[in-house]
């Protein structure tokens, strides 16, 4: 057996990466919306994110970051589900791999239905997984944030999913009935598969341990 201090010594540490503010506004208005949207959907009246236990990965649609930006600055009620706060994201990762901050770590975001009170949103601009796959500065980018994140929060790898796998995450939980099957196309299943392989390699790479998380759960959704 490896001594304790042997192996923390052994231990890596991710790395932060930079990081690039521009945070979004979000005053008391929209802070006090998130507080009502988290007691209505998770019977939490808070706008706090608090030990997040979930990073949930996205891509925009979109394909420059300024107008994700454009998107998420507004506190306007979301098209498909028309219900205030407005939608937004923790980072958004650029094509060229610039991270940017949009809202503190403190913060609930609107971004994925069920999870929204524990989980950690990152974006990607662009309009499919594949381009962020194969883009390589901006998956390494996020790759690395990713691992930053983790390992700062303690999440475990299968803990890191796509906004697609939602359904599955045994943190997912739902108050309003209509929005309980509500999920995503964004980062499937099979490319998330890819992606946690690359994060792993990552995490190899610079000796940092990682947990496995929790196992994903069966749904009933169809």
């Amino acid at each position: 057996m490896i001594p304790l201090l042997v192996a923390l010594a052994l231990a890596g540490t991710a790395p932060k990466p930079p990081i690039v503010h521009h945070f979004i506004p979000f005053g008391a208005k929209r802070r006090a919306e998130t507080a009502a949207y988290a007691e209505r959907h998770y019977g939490l009246a808070t706008w706090r994110l608090r030990d997040p236990r979930v990073i949930v990965e996205h891509y925009t649609v979109s394909t420059t970051a300024s107008s994700a930006i454009a998107t998420f600055d507004q506190d306007v009620a979301d098209g498909e589900l028309h219900e205030l706060p407005g939608t937004c994201a923790h980072f958004l990762v650029d094509t060229d791999g610039t991270i940017y901050q949009l809202v503190p770590l403190t913060t609930i975001c609107r971004h994925t239905v069920g999870l929204n009170w524990t989980a950690i949103g990152i974006e990607h601009v662009g309009t499919s997984d594949a381009e962020v796959l194969h883009d390589r500065r901006q998956l390494d980018a996020s790759l690395e944030l990713t691992l930053w994140l983790m390992q700062r929060y303690g999440i475990g790898l299968r803990d890191v999913i796509g906004h697609a796998e939602s359904l599955t995450s045994p943190y997912h939980r739902e108050r309003y009935a209509a929005w309980r099957c509500q999920t995503h196309a964004d980062f499937e299943h099979a490319d998330m598969v890819v992606y946690r392989r690359d994060l792993a390699a990552l995490a190899r790479r610079g000796h940092v341990p990682l947990t496995p998380g929790k196992a994903p759960v069966k749904t009933a959704c169809p």
